[in-house]
Order: C-alpha cells, then sequence, then structure tokens
C-alpha cells in the first residue's frame, strides 16, 4: 500500500466508482480504476481510498483524512 496511491485514487474517483473497482476486483481479478496486483491487496488499496474519498466528502482536508484512515487502522490493529 502507498499512500501516495491512496490519495490519487481517492482524487480521481468518487466513493460509487471506488465501491465498483473493488466489486470487479473481487469478481473478474481486474477494474476500472486500472488498479492492479494480487486481489487482497488491490482490494485493501481501493478501500483506504475509498474512506478516504468519504471523509473528504463530509468536509475533511485530504491531510486530515489520511489521519483519520492511520487512527482508524491503528484501533483495529490495537496499537492506538
Amino acid at each position: 500500500m502507498s499512500i501516495k496511491e491512496i490519495k490519487e485514487l481517492a482524487r480521481k474517483f468518487s466513493v460509487e466508482e471506488l465501491e465498483l473497482c473493488i466489486s470487479q476486483t473481487i469478481e473478474k481479478g481486474e477494474n476500472y480504476c486500472n488498479v492492479s496486483g494480487e486481489v487482497m491487496e488491490v482490494v485493501n488499496t481501493l478501500a483506504k481510498a475509498q474512506t478516504v474519498r468519504e471523509l473528504m466528502e463530509q468536509g475533511m482536508s485530504e491531510i486530515e483524512a489520511i489521519r483519520e484512515l492511520a487512527r482508524r487502522i491503528r484501533a483495529v490493529q490495537g496499537t492506538e
């Protein structure tokens, strides 16, 4: 996962488009968003970009959305 890649995807695609790309990746192994790699890695990256985009649409800046994503990941991992 690359923060740069997540930021670019969040800027370029809507929440709905990212959801479509996740579905396509799971069903077909390829997607409209042109993200390639192992299926789980691609789904993971697209899901993170989708979360960042959702937060941005709620009024957060890009950097705030990235920080919130990182906080949520740490919380799930139990490191926060």
